[in-house]
């Protein structure tokens, strides 16, 4: 096939870096689409772990074109950051390119995100902060910048200029916070056009025309299917699609330029910050999962909750986008447990066993996960390097994941490395 699209099918954070980075050594191009710098994709190579949020995976492939869509949300400040750190280490970086659709962070997002959340209390959604949904905001209510209006000086300083007035408006009379100073972040940001003006093109031509020519497209996801802003859980969610769907319109192709779907399933599930969980372990088998598996934050440094796989959050992935295949990573953490649980249900007040995730959070709060219980492998899986070399147990708890999702599952990974990975058919 020469187009695969990986998504996250839980709430993000599920070992999609490792996955990508794997297929796209093979591919001749990386789109992202989607989401900004709130997202983290962590990779090793040969013990060099490389922690990236807005530059797609591929700049680790020296012969990959990277694309940042018109769906992402883009900061400069942040994009420069990353620049730096990764020509530090050597990575070349010149092939990288920005669509001229998509919409620009700037710092008055920044500071509106925090101050909007705050003002929730305990009703916030745990933020990253990093501007994402206040950018957004301005996208739908069609005030934002994007990266066209970077290349007239004169152009752009107008309409920062009157969004600054606007924000400032918000932030001082509304939150009780100091207004942005105008003329510095103006000043900054004319900077930034300038060094940017080299990467800006119209990608979606781009991506057609790779797509066209039979080259190997790789459509990079981030964050999770349970953070969608229509099919997640809401409001517990980012504000853009990391389903498949967002793909065609954050990169701007048809649905039938993407062949193959690649579900990322985290061999248990986490999520960061607030919001019903319902295999949630807040105990010594959370703990555990913490530790042996590194669950922190690659953006933030935040804790994970931790809890058993839910299979029926993994099937309603599958459903909603149309997995043809499924990566199961991080099946080393589970090494450790003399039994497994699996959630292939739930329980609700009344008594009635559902396996449809549903829409009501208030429902879901009441829930209780219905599990299966496996025994456990109890040996190390980070040596494997053939599916056949897995203990049977290890095989019995993916043939689960499989039947009840009805995906194959065509990946496997044992450990952060890139040898660490078994391949089940090749997809690229």
């Amino acid at each position: 096939m020469s187009t695969v699209a990986v998504v996250g099918t839980q709430w993000g954070d599920e070992g999609k870096g490792k996955a990508i980075d794997y297929l796209a050594t093979r591919a001749d191009m990386v789109v992202r689409a989607q989401g900004g710098n709130n997202a983290g994709h962590s990779v090793v190579i040969g013990g060099k772990k490389y922690a990236l949020h807005l530059i797609p995976s591929g700049v680790l492939n020296p012969s990959a074109v990277n694309i940042i869509g018109n769906g992402v949300v883009f900061d400069p400040e942040g994009f420069f950051e990353e620049i730096a750190g990764l020509e530090k280490d050597g990575i070349d970086t010149s092939n990288i390119y920005i669509s001229d659709r998509a919409h620009i962070v700037f710092p008055y997002h920044k500071l509106l995100d925090a101050l909007s959340d705050a003002a929730k209390g305990k009703n916030r959604v745990g933020t990253t902060n990093k501007g994402i949904g206040p950018c957004y905001m301005d996208k739908v209510e069609r005030t934002g910048l994007r990266m066209c209006d970077m290349m007239d000086d004169e152009i752009f300083t107008a309409k920062l200029s009157a969004q600054i007035d606007r924000k400032n408006e918000i932030i001082t009379k509304v939150y009780g916070a100091d207004a942005v100073d105008k003329e510095e972040m103006t000043a900054r940001y004319l900077e930034y056009a300038r060094r940017l003006r080299p990467y800006i093109r119209d990608t979606g031509v781009m991506v057609y025309e790779a797509v066209k020519a039979g080259k190997k497209v790789l459509f990079e996801g981030a964050q999770g299917t349970m953070l969608d802003i229509d099919l997640g859980t809401y409001p517990y969610v980012t504000s853009s699609h990391p389903v498949s769907g967002g793909f065609t319109t954050g990169a701007g192709v048809g649905p039938q330029m993407i062949e193959e779907v690649v579900g990322i399933v985290k061999a248990y599930t986490t999520r960061v910050g607030a919001g019903p969980f319902v295999t949630e372990e807040n105990n010594e088998i959370g703990d555990a999962i913490r530790e042996v598996g590194h669950e922190y934050g690659v953006t933030t440094g935040r804790p994970r909750r931790c809890g058993w796989l839910d299979l029926v959050v993994v099937r309603y992935a599958a459903r909603v986008s149309g997995l043809t295949g499924i990566s199961l990573m991080l099946l080393d953490v589970l090494d450790q447990f003399e039994t497994v649980n699996i959630c292939v249900g739930y329980e609700t007040p009344q008594g009635e066993i559902i396996t449809d995730f549903p829409a009501s959070l208030d429902l879901l709060e009441k829930c209780r996960p219905v599990y299966k219980e496996l025994k456990g492998w109890h040996v190390p899986t980070t040596g494997c390097r053939d599916y056949d070399e897995l203990p049977d147990e290890a095989k019995a708890y993916i043939r689960e994941i499989e039947d009840f999702t009805g995906v194959p599952v065509r990946i496997i990974s044992v450990g952060p490395d890139r040898e660490q990975t078994m391949v089940r058919g090749e997809l690229f």
